[in-house]
């Protein structure tokens, strides 16, 4: 039986190789939503490498959790989740952003196998989520729905909609996963406009909460399980703060850190930076 040290060792080299996709698939157009890969590489770790229930060579699977990436522009982390998963091929990475290619830089269904929605117009996911959770629990399936999505959604009606609307049909098979790093294209996320007190808002809509250090293994792997076992009839939502860069230092602390261009040297030095503080046992 595998020891919980054991299992997060594994998740952390799990975290580590995603990290190192991102930024090799970066690499190739210069530029990217790197800043955001590297920030929710944990929670996609855990995700795919432990709560996820599917079937990596059959993608479309009718009994697989569905896992919707509502904030499209995070496609290049999902890839690297997805590689990480056996879903795409590895070779496959070098494609990214190229003509005819299977890795868009914006998340497609129509494109990639494992991408259930085409994301990037902010607040879709959770109002589709809810719908495929609705359409879950008419079939009674055990399956569950995750839909992973940006602090910066948080400005969306719809957002709300979907929250209101989960709880009064009491979809607990419904998981909301939040990245709050504080950052979207115009700026802080929370100067944008604030949602502080978050934790309660969620509360108040009916959600079980839980809010944790994203970047924090053993706090992610907790929060999943905690989500998935819970027996409340109601919705649940991991808020999840991360570091835009993490694990890469001259990216963490850059200013404008939403869309980066990084200097040709730069890409290998993320590279070698990552691969210094590697987890043990892990192959680069």
């Amino acid at each position: 039986m595998t020891s919980a040290a054991d299992k997060l060792q594994a998740l952390a080299r799990c975290a580590h190789r995603i990290r190192r996709y991102a930024v090799r698939m970066g690499e190739v157009q210069g530029q990217g939503y790197i800043g955001q890969a590297l920030g929710w590489a944990d929670v996609l770790a855990v995700a795919y490498g432990h709560a996820l229930n599917l079937q990596p060579q059959d993608p479309t699977w009718e009994g697989r959790d569905r896992f919707l990436l509502s904030h499209g522009h995070y496609a290049i982390a999902h890839y690297a989740a997805l590689i990480e998963a056996g879903v795409i091929p590895q070779d496959e990475l070098e494609t990214y952003g190229s003509d005819d290619s299977r890795l868009p830089m914006s998340g497609m269904a129509t494109y990639t196998p494992g991408m259930e929605i085409s994301g990037g117009s902010l607040g879709q996911g959770l109002v589709i989520g809810v719908g495929m959770a609705l359409g879950l629990k008419q079939k009674k399936t055990p399956a569950f729905v995750y839909n992973s999505m940006s602090d910066g959604e948080l400005d969306e009606g719809s957002t709300w909609e979907a929250a209101m609307s989960a709880a009064h049909h009491r979809l607990d098979n419904l998981i909301c996963l939040v990245d709050i790093n504080n950052q979207q294209a115009d700026g802080p996320s929370s100067q944008v406009l604030g949602f502080e007190p978050l934790a309660d808002k969620w509360l108040a809509f009916g959600w079980h909460v839980q809010r944790v250090d994203g970047n924090d293994l053993a706090a992610v792997l907790a929060a999943f399980d905690t989500a998935r076992h819970l027996t409340e009839p109601k919705p649940r939502v991991i808020l999840f703060n991360t570091l835009m860069g993490k694990g890469v230092p001259f990216l963490e602390t850059r200013d404008k850190n939403h869309f980066i261009r990084v200097d040709p040297p730069e890409w290998q030095q993320a590279l070698a930076i990552l691969d210094q503080n590697a987890p043990e046992g892990v192959a680069a």
